[in-house]
């Protein structure tokens, strides 16, 4: 029977590379320690020899998995994915793994992927907002898993979070809308229900109504999962109410592109007939037509900040800090001047 070959060793990958164990080593696990020039030798050698590092045994060694785990609502649409692919490459460049699971925004989902995610030992987590039941929160503490926020900022919050206020990114939304001489407003919200940032942006609109003499409580807003068909519904059930608003601010732009698509079944051109509002600056936000106004949100520059810090909270064994980032109105033209 021929040989059995040996798989190829750390010691192989140094010989070819011409370097040290350690300088393979540093590459493997912190790679920002070690020169372009070398980690470039160093990947080639390990592609050409087929090696693949014992990452079982660098876990027990170091005490720790090297993976995260990232826990978000959804993965059916763009709302998470560029903060999520900034997390994954900071995390890349600091020798740690990515692990994702979607709750598809039901809580009993999300806390049973937790538990899943300790199990498997991440080392620490990345949840999507602050709303859930507290007794997860002291689950994690007990288990001395690091966790952070994202999508949301919460000074008063016990969990660090690195996110936007949506409170204050909508209210700043409808008040622009608002100078635009919009008095009758109509909303289409993601479900507020254990979701802070939803919540949090109709809170915004409310607080804009109030502040330039509108009464919020006509606001009424109506609350659909995410997604461009519950969107156009929705506005179709809002074109339906008497008096009829003139403007229609969605919760993110996912749902305002849905109320885009209203509008054309309806016969309605925006803005002219009826304006429309999103909020997270998607791509799709500059490319339907009429473009979106809508909130533009930091999210690669989220991702970035959140990999560093969960890092640095696992490898320095600290509390995370909070750190909130500016989101921005952009208007575009799908908000009409009322004369």
């Amino acid at each position: 029977m021929p040989e059995t070959e040996t798989a190829p060793t750390l010691d192989d990958v140094a010989l070819a590379a011409r370097v040290s164990t350690a300088t393979v080593s540093r590459c493997i696990n912190d790679p920002k320690k070690v020169s372009q020039k070398t980690r470039d030798r160093v990947e080639a050698a390990i592609d050409k020899l087929g090696y693949t590092p014992n990452f079982a045994a660098r876990s027990m060694a170091a005490k720790r998995t090297f993976t995260i785990g990232a826990i978000i609502p959804t993965m059916e649409n763009a709302i998470f994915a560029r903060g999520i692919q900034a997390f994954q490459e900071e995390l890349y460049q600091h020798g740690y793994t990515l692990l994702i699971s979607s709750s598809g925004y039901k809580a009993e989902a999300e806390k049973e992927q937790i538990k899943t995610l300790v199990a498997r030992g991440a080392d620490a987590l990345l949840l999507i907002g602050h709303d859930r039941d507290p007794a997860i929160y002291d689950y994690l503490e007990r288990q001395r898993v690091p966790t952070l926020v994202a999508w949301s900022y919460d000074e008063t919050a016990q969990t660090p979070s690195i996110g936007f206020d949506n409170r204050t990114a909508m209210r700043a939304l409808a008040e622009t809308v608002i100078a635009k001489g919009h008095t009758s407003i109509a909303m289409i919200s993601g479900i507020s229900q254990q979701n802070d940032r939803a919540r949090l942006r109709i809170e915004g609109v409310k607080d804009a109504m109030l502040a330039r003499g509108l009464d919020p409580d006509t606001l009424d807003p109506i609350e659909v999962p995410y997604n461009v068909n519950d969107g156009a519904s929705a506005f179709v059930t809002l074109m339906s109410r008497h008096p009829r608003p003139s403007i229609v601010m969605c919760g993110n732009d996912v749902l305002a592109v849905g109320a885009l698509r209203g509008a054309a079944e309806l016969g309605l051109n925006v803005p002219e007939d009826i304006s429309i509002t999103g909020y997270d600056d998607l791509e799709l936000a500059q490319v339907v037509s009429p473009a979106l106004t809508t909130v533009r949100v930091p999210h690669r520059e989220m991702g970035r900040n959140a990999a560093c810090e969960i890092v640095d909270m696992i490898e320095k064994k600290r509390k995370g800090v909070s750190q909130k980032l500016k989101a921005t109105v952009v208007e575009r033209a799908s908000v009409a001047q009322v004369q």
